[in-house]
């Protein structure tokens, strides 16, 4: 199944797309129709996100017009687990993310964004940061990561990893009757299955050659961790692996791509500061707080007990709809907004990846890929900028992260 790169629409980059008025919880309706109840505000949010009461269980389909990507419909997915299913199997990944093993990890993954961009340099202008750059630097720490750059039967290029991520994080209506190039239905359905089940028995004998030849690679610790705790359903332990080689790697891209297109299309000013590594660190944190990797703008729970929030009672049974974007543009926490100064620390911590039980295992990595990409890319190329007006920028669509598809780029 290919990705949709839609030229004919034009869709506004993810940094100006609109948020939900910051409110008191109030009820809503949903795309798909579901009644539910709508939380903006940022101490809101984080009360209800850290909140045992409050359960992902049974949601699977819940919230959106059209199909559910695999990644969140999955009961197996740890994002659908609640209790001491999902303690279980967070403790194990905690287990294999010390911060020994990530302070290990932070010299290869430096030197992996170091090789894209002398890659870069040396090809020389013009180029597309798309396939030069944002793409590759994620692949490369990916496969280096889970233990998939051999050229053995773990091996795994950059291809077939794309087909998988975007079998597994599809989300989406029906192809467009009406546009002559659209595919078959039917056989779009068949090769999104046919791209799961091959992802399944790929990662399913992964982790058995694992079981029998560990390494230092992150899916070796997840299954030795996995198999010191015991009651860990392999099906969870599939979808984990899974789910952490395909989104990583392209919620890294996404991150990246919509970061430079809003830094090179209109803060080129502070492009060239971004070679002091402080000031990438503190600008690379705004970013991620302030652009959202996709246009789903609320994460969806159910209220298993009456919960008040800031004074408003949400009833019990009722389904929550918390908007991360919102809360993260709260003008009473963030009055300055994105286009202040992006050397400024934020004045609290953000949510971009959540909070609570759910907070995103690969926050980590995600906030060091970023910071790397960006130090080092302005500190080789100070006059980096785009050929193309943002407005023209043609999306990556069709899966539960939207980014740019090209980033026509010179120096």
């Amino acid at each position: 199944m290919d990705s949709v790169t839609d030229t004919r629409t034009a869709l506004p980059p993810l940094h100006r797309l609109p948020v939900s008025p910051v409110r008191p919880p109030h009820p809503t309706t949903l795309p798909d129709g579901t009644p539910a109840w709508l939380v903006t505000r940022y101490h809101d949010v984080r009360q209800v996100l850290g909140d045992p009461r409050v359960t992902r269980a049974d949601l699977h389909d819940v919230g959106t017009a059209g199909a559910t990507a695999d990644v969140a419909a999955n009961p197996a997915s740890l994002f659908n687990q609640d209790g001491p299913a999902h303690r279980r199997l967070r403790g194990t990944v905690q287990r294999a993310f010390t911060p020994r093993a990530i302070a290990g990890w932070q010299p290869w993954v430096a030197a992996a964004v170091q090789q894209s961009v002398d890659a870069l340099v040396a090809a020389g202008p013009p180029a597309d940061l798309a396939a030069a750059f944002t793409r590759p630097v994620p692949f490369a720490v990916t496969t280096r990561l889970m233990g998939l750059d051999g050229d053995g039967p773990d091996g795994l290029d950059e291809e077939r990893l794309h087909r998988w991520t975007l079998a597994l994080l599809a989300q989406g209506g029906e192809p467009d009757a009406e546009d002559p190039d659209a595919e078959d239905p039917d056989a779009d359905a068949a090769a999104h299955t046919d791209a799961l089940a091959e992802y399944a028995a790929f990662t399913t004998e992964l982790i058995a050659r694992r079981r029998r030849e560990p390494g230092d690679d992150l899916v070796s610790r997840l299954v030795l961790a996995a198999d010191h705790d015991g009651g860990i359903p392999e099906e969870s332990l599939v979808h984990l692996v899974a789910g952490l080689t395909a989104s990583g790697n392209e919620s890294v891209a996404g991150a990246l791509g919509n970061a430079l297109v809003y830094l090179l299309g209109e803060r080129a000013d502070h492009w060239p500061r971004l070679a002091d590594p402080d000031t990438a660190e503190r600008t690379a944190e705004r970013l991620l707080h302030f652009i959202p990797l996709g246009d789903d703008e609320a994460t969806i729970r159910r209220a298993t007990e009456p919960i008040e929030l800031g004074g408003t009672v949400i009833p019990a049974d009722a389904v929550v709809a918390i908007s991360l974007g919102s809360a993260n543009r709260d003008p009473a926490v963030y009055p300055e907004g994105l286009d202040a100064d992006l050397d400024l620390p934020l004045a609290a911590p953000t949510l971009a990846f959540s909070a609570g039980p759910h907070y995103c295992i690969g926050a980590w990595r995600v906030r060091l890929e970023m910071r790397e990409s960006l130090q080092r890319l302005a500190a080789a190329l100070p006059g980096l900028r785009l050929t193309t007006p943002v407005a023209d920028v043609a999306w990556q669509l069709g899966t539960t992260t939207r980014s740019p598809a090209r980033i026509p780029v010179t120096w």
